[in-house]
């Protein structure tokens, strides 16, 4: 029986297997990191990226000062709430942020949620 998981996914998949055994923090320990710290120890395993790590930063460990400049939906978001005419670049999205400090990562579930929004 199929799994349905990618080659790729499968050697992800391995190396976090291998990186688990080797004495990867349980999210327990990473709940004492800061959040860069946890960024640097999770990106080295292979398809975990910063973006990834953020969502864990954002969704599991419920941290309020998170935001995602590289994630389309926020750049989204941000273009449609400023009425830019195009997608902002991640200087102006950190500089945006800058202003939301220290709960940027409500600001970001605010900007995602301001897609669904219908307008006339």
């Amino acid at each position: 029986m199929r799994a349905g998981v990618s080659g790729s996914k499968v050697l992800y998949l391995k190396d976090l297997a291998q990186k688990v055994m080797e004495g990867l923090p349980t999210l327990e320990e990473l709940q004492t990191m800061d959040d860069e710290s946890i960024i640097e120890t999770l990106t080295p395993i292979k398809g975990i990226g910063r973006w990834t790590v953020q969502m864990l930063l954002m969704f599991r460990l419920h941290r309020q000062d998170v935001l995602p400049v590289d994630d389309l939906g926020i750049r989204a978001g941000i273009r449609r709430v400023y009425g830019l005419a195009e997608l902002p670049k991640k200087k102006t999205v950190e500089d945006l942020g800058q202003m939301w400090k220290p709960y940027r990562s409500i600001a970001s579930w605010y900007l995602w949620r301001s897609l669904e929004v219908e307008t006339s």
